[in-house]
């Protein structure tokens, strides 16, 4: 758990501010999940924070939600077509990917169960920047991704515009 509040750190997810009168402040909670080898043992116990984005309101936690995701179809087009003319694909993952997408409306959260500042107890995080659980979240992660790809020269396909080629 502290690896992952050592994430939000390195991220600048969030500030911790005085907790405000004006806005709704989201809960939190964890969320654990064993990883486990290819033989089934457990290797690894992670754990997650997430937002209770379901206490959201529209319009004023959120605006946009909508983030698009690659057709099945351009994904076949592409391996075929990659296979065909022998080219190499890389493919990558990025760790805690939806702590990188910015969100621009004031959103509020609890400090970490288990994990409150003993002197500023009444305290709550501003966010900066996503988090999983809330309603924005995989739009922001997509808007960041997708800002940075097609400023180093990337571009949308016609048909399926998730897929970027350079």
């Amino acid at each position: 758990m502290q690896e992952e509040l050592n994430q939000f750190e390195r991220n600048q997810v969030w500030t911790l501010v005085e907790r405000p009168s004006d806005h709704t402040v989201i809960g939190t909670k964890w969320v654990f999940r064993n990883k486990r080898d290819e033989s089934g043992v457990v290797v690894q116990n992670k754990a997650r924070l997430v937002a209770q984005g379901f206490n959201q309101i529209e319009g004023i936690d959120f605006d946009e939600t909508f983030a698009p995701v690659a057709r099945l179809e351009a994904i076949r087009i592409l391996l075929a077509f990659a296979s065909y003319m022998n080219f190499k694909l890389f493919q990558m993952d990025v760790k805690s990917a939806f702590l990188n997408g910015y969100i621009f409306e004031e959103v509020y959260v609890e400090q970490p169960p288990g994990f409150e500042k003993h002197n500023f107890p009444d305290h709550v995080f501003k966010l900066s920047k996503a988090l999983y659980g809330l309603k924005q979240a995989p739009r922001a992660w997509y808007e960041r991704l997708s800002t940075f790809l097609t400023s180093n020269n990337f571009s949308r396909g016609n048909v399926d515009t998730t897929l970027l080629s350079k």
